[in-house]
């Protein structure tokens, strides 16, 4: 035992100290980030200005400075947004000198493509568009910003995710990844999902925000807002999130853990008005972000395996 515990120690001595957590996560993505870019000839990625999508967006430019990102962002665009997210998102795409490409679900619904849903939700209206989208412009990678902490269906997917003919994923046909080597195969008409950031934690993002001063959407920060109580989640007034006649509008101080819809995004109370004060909120939390505020998750237990398996990201 003895001689093991020396030889062991000798190797350790040999490769060096392993890496601090954010930099062997920042290494990890920023490799998947470049490795895809290799090997795929269309990338794009998706960007609707989130935290997440943020975070993304800044290991892509770190992974190629000084150059640019060499390849265009994508959002879906429910027309449901929140507009300090929207304005994030024109702002940043300007300053980096980026092309968006915008699928939106309105256009669908006006052409009659899509019908609105009796709960006013469309979040789960996103991924006609977003196939769409992912078609027209014979996208074959699209990097995307799924953690494998938000939700049991994230957990399981791989960090290159193939997508058949019809963009759909089969959780019980995934390709295994040894030793951090993706395979990323695939035919004519197929495409890959890819995912950097699968194995960081939402509290691991919020460090890594503050580690390196990235900005966010306002929301994301405590603020004073009109809100009112549904189905245990405080809900924006907005023009697309409006109270029934039973439910009371109060001023809370609050922000939000994640963004999607304003009609399916519920904020949280918060006193949280700085990055370091939300870093101190997360490691104390209990529910991920989107258990705690997405009521498009609550529509089933298995929601969003199933709208992973039609496309959805």
């Amino acid at each position: 035992m003895a001689e093991r515990a020396e030889e062991q120690e000798a190797v350790a001595a040999e490769v060096g100290p392993a890496l601090p957590l954010l930099d062997a996560l920042e290494a990890e993505a920023i490799h998947i980030i470049r490795e895809v870019v290799a090997e795929f000839e269309r990338p794009a990625m998706l960007f609707s200005g989130g935290k997440d999508s943020v975070v993304m967006l800044h290991l892509a430019a770190k992974a190629f400075w000084p150059g640019k990102v060499p390849f265009p962002v994508l959002h879906v665009d429910t027309g449901h947004n929140f507009p300090e997210v929207l304005d994030f998102r024109d702002r940043t795409v300007e300053r980096l000198g980026l092309k968006l490409v915008v699928g939106s679900v309105q256009e669908f619904i006006d052409r009659g493509e899509l019908a609105e849903r009796a709960d006013g939700t469309r979040n789960p209206l996103q991924t006609v568009p977003l196939l769409d989208a992912i078609e027209r412009n014979k996208f074959d990678a699209v990097f995307g910003g799924g953690r494998r902490d938000e939700d049991k269906a994230r957990a399981k997917e791989r960090i290159l995710s193939l997508r058949d003919e019809f963009g759909q994923w089969d959780p019980r046909n995934q390709r295994p990844e040894l030793w951090n080597l993706y395979n990323g195969r695939h035919t004519v008409g197929q495409h890959v999902r890819a995912f950097p950031i699968s194995n960081w934690t939402e509290l691991d993002i919020w460090r890594y925000i503050a580690r390196e001063n990235i900005e966010l959407p306002s929301i994301y920060y405590a603020h004073d807002r009109e809100v009112f109580q549904r189905d245990g989640m405080w809900r924006a007034i907005g023009e697309f999130s409006q109270p029934r006649p039973d439910e009371d509008v109060v001023v809370k101080t609050v922000r939000y853990r994640t963004v999607g819809d304003m009609s399916c995004t519920g904020a949280v109370l918060s006193d949280a008005f700085t990055v370091d004060d939300v870093v101190r909120e997360v490691a104390a939390s209990t529910l991920t972000e989107r258990g705690a505020t997405r009521a498009d998750d609550r529509i089933s237990e298995a929601a969003m395996e199933d709208r992973k398996k039609d496309g959805y990201f």
